[in-house]
């Protein structure tokens, strides 16, 4: 039996505060800041015009804010989900990048050499991020197919997926880009198979508008990201 495509059009949530100061936000409930309402406004003023049937979010603040200017322009209600919630920091919650490494060094040696091994203390382990992600999505291509669909989620929730888009194995997560805030990734789905579409596009954002492009850590990640990509 052949299956119908169904779209999906994946929104990285507006600047928040813990991106802003450079503070670790899993499930914690953050706003976006006053750049992320304009990221925001720019994002919903960008998808005015593309055909989007249903709109789903992660159930946190600062996913919700940005998927509102969405809804807002398509005149379409959110359906709220936990499950397409941040990866669970655990004792991460609240604390600085900056602090990572001398509190947790093993810890964050994983995150940042071997993603896919590596475990929160107190959260979520990143095999079991990816799975609850997985099965929502799948969940949600089920009761919409045929649709195009705009879910709006997290960083490391789109990094995660991404690398099960791709068909790339787990291993292979270290390997998959983070993307801006309010990047719109786009993906179609049929016969059981992921085509992608666009991916990480902050084509409506000006550069001064952009956050991450912006910030200290980002050249020193991109260096690093093109030289293992070179091998």
């Amino acid at each position: 039996m052949i299956e119908i495509k169904t779209r999906l059009i994946f929104v990285r949530h507006a600047e928040a505060e813990g991106n802003l100061n450079r503070v670790f936000h899993g499930w914690t409930d953050s706003s976006i800041t006053e750049k992320g309402h304009i990221q925001a406004k720019r994002v919903a003023e960008r998808l005015k015009d593309v055909d989007i049937d249903v709109i789903y979010s992660s159930s946190l603040k600062r996913t919700l804010q940005t998927a509102q200017y969405i809804a807002d322009a398509k005149n379409l209600p959110i359906i709220r989900t936990d499950k397409l919630k941040e990866i669970n920091g655990g004792e991460w919650e609240g604390k600085r990048w900056d602090e990572l490494p001398g509190l947790w060094p093993e810890a964050y040696d994983s995150w940042e050499n071997r993603p896919h091994d590596h475990k929160m203390p107190g959260g979520e382990t990143m095999a079991e991020f990816q799975k609850r992600l997985i099965d929502e999505v799948m969940y949600i291509i089920k009761n919409n197919k045929g649709k195009n669909i705009c879910i709006v989620t997290h960083g490391t929730a789109l990094r995660t997926l991404m690398c099960y888009f791709l068909g790339m194995d787990f291993t292979e997560l270290i390997n998959i880009k983070w993307h801006d805030n309010t990047s719109v990734s786009i993906l179609d789905y049929e016969d059981g198979k992921f085509e992608l579409v666009l991916e990480g596009d902050v084509s409506h954002l000006d550069k001064e508008l952009c956050t991450v492009m912006n910030q200290e850590w980002w050249n020193e990640y991109n260096e690093k990201y093109q030289q293992r990509n070179k091998n």
